[in-house]
């Protein structure tokens, strides 16, 4: 009734505020982004991409008349099929509406999602293939200046994770920017990691930034793990 009330249709999508944690839930952070808003799907694509944001996909409610439109899951992606997924949802939906009330928390895995890159070669094909098709979702609805602008910006915020591993795939990226108008710069290194790619290379340095990020990971988990155990010990006695 609240959503008929909004104006909403069965072509309508709802999304509400996520939030992660690791172990306790009660910990879980919600940070509202430009995308916690109603939006037409353009601008909604506009934003996720030009800003480098996104959405849990479990904060969505779709429509069976969206689903259907939407068309089947992308079995072929090894990454981001969610997103492009949920990409051809919003083609097929007249605009999203925000329900603040509603609250999706999101246990987080670390590097052992599907959704995690690393350093494998068929992870970074897929990541780029799904980029060609947001990028051609995108001007679909509106080919302008603009989304033109967002898209080579979202090119630039994921070119990292090609570079140096695949520069046939750093190349391919470079030429969709340049169709788009654009131009993508050489991805850099903040200063904890560019004295590494000084003495041993570009690789070298990379690898060095998952470790440690790995290693961070790691560490937080088990310790918000042991704190979640020591709670419900401490529950029990």
């Amino acid at each position: 009734m609240q959503a008929r009330e909004k104006g909403c249709t069965e072509r309508t999508l709802l999304s509400c505020g996520w939030g992660y944690f690791m172990y306790r839930a009660r910990l879980a952070e919600f940070t509202p982004t430009p995308l916690w808003c109603d939006l037409s799907p353009t601008e909604w694509l506009t934003r996720k991409m030009g800003q480098n944001l996104h959405m849990q996909t479990a904060t969505w409610l779709v429509s069976r008349e969206v689903t259907d439109a939407a068309g089947h899951w992308d079995t072929r992606l090894l990454t981001d099929d969610d997103g492009e997924y949920f990409c051809r949802v919003l083609q097929a939906s007249d605009g999203v509406r925000f329900v603040p009330e509603s609250k999706v928390f999101y246990r987080i895995s670390g590097t052992n999602r599907v959704s995690y890159i690393g350093r494998s070669s068929r992870k970074m094909e897929s990541q780029l293939h799904s980029m060609r098709l947001h990028i051609r979702y995108l001007l679909s609805l509106e080919d302008s200046d603009r989304t033109r602008k967002a898209c080579v910006m979202y090119l630039q915020n994921w070119l990292m994770h090609f570079y140096p591993e695949r520069p046939d795939l750093v190349k391919e990226a470079e030429q969709i920017a340049a169709d788009l108008g654009g131009a993508l710069e050489t991805p850099r290194l903040s200063w904890k990691y560019d004295y590494i790619r000084q003495l041993f290379g570009w690789r070298s340095a990379k690898i060095a930034q998952l470790r440690l990020r790995q290693l961070k990971w790691s560490l937080l988990r088990d310790w918000d793990r042991l704190l979640f155990w020591l709670g419900k010990l401490t529950a029990l006695s």
